[in-house]
């Protein structure tokens, strides 16, 4: 993959992933309020179990890791967990709103594909 289109990607993918975490403390990104019982009752226990702050602290740091392209290899594996979430979430309960979560995993993939060469010795028998 092209080195300046994968940096390009890298850090789009870590502003995307930053905004949205930062977002989950200071709500400056207006979001429609949930109108569903069964979304409002996953929103809840998310909550109130501080998993919301877990996703939003990996989202920072994951963001600022590939923005820096410190440990961005790292945190794309562990971002995928939340991509793959998120992409759930929208397929099962607001589907309306997919787009976003389609675009965060797409990319996610492709941080994975352009970082290959760092797994190789995790993947070697």
């Amino acid at each position: 993959m092209n080195s300046k289109v994968f940096m390009g990607l890298r850090v789009f993918l870590g502003l995307f992933v930053l905004a949205f975490g930062v977002n989950k403390f200071y709500n400056f990104i207006p979001m429609e309020p949930p109108t569903s019982e069964a979304v409002i009752t996953y929103f809840t226990a998310l909550t109130s179990t501080k998993t919301l702050t877990l996703v939003a602290l990996v989202e920072i740091v994951a963001g600022l890791a590939l923005i820096t392209n410190k440990y961005g290899a790292l945190m794309s594996i562990i971002l995928m967990s939340v991509s793959v979430n998120a992409v759930l979430f929208h397929a099962t309960l607001d589907p309306g709103g997919i787009a976003g979560s389609l675009v965060l995993l797409v990319l996610n993939l492709i941080m994975l594909y352009g970082y290959k060469d760092k797994y190789k010795a995790l993947l070697t028998p």
